[in-house]
């Protein structure tokens, strides 16, 4: 095998690999709870994105739904919002973002009550 063939498999190979490490992957399950319910859980990676949803069923009729986003990096940033129906029919909400840094963070978020009143919060932390 001469040198310039080797450069080009070597070239190929890199292609292929870069090529398989930026493709998309997902993976998705479902699965019933101890006490009755479901569970179902849906993960996916494109590049440094990562999302995620989850739906829970109880066995008295209530429901809850997360779903999230975060992106990979120096500063790793996610935000996820979330809702749940409870078997009275009530409700409640919340979201929140993230930053997280090497060596410190930063959230916020706030929730909506099933009356209907919004708490906010922020925190920082320092590792």
């Amino acid at each position: 095998m001469t040198f310039p063939m080797k450069i080009q498999l070597f070239c190929l190979g890199a292609i292929f690999l870069a090529s398989a490490a930026s493709a998309a992957s997902a993976e998705e399950w479902k699965r019933p709870t101890a006490h009755g319910g479901e569970i179902s859980r849906s993960v996916g990676k494109d590049g440094n994105v990562y999302t995620g949803s989850t739906t829970r069923t109880g066995p008295n009729g209530g429901t809850y739904t997360s779903s999230s986003k975060c992106v990979g990096g120096v500063v790793d940033r996610c935000a996820r919002s979330y809702s749940g129906t409870g078997p009275n029919g009530q409700t409640f909400s919340g979201k929140r973002v993230s930053a997280r840094w090497p060596f410190h963070g930063r959230s916020a978020g706030s929730f909506t009550g099933p009356n209907g009143n919004t708490v906010h919060g922020f925190r920082r932390w320092r590792r």
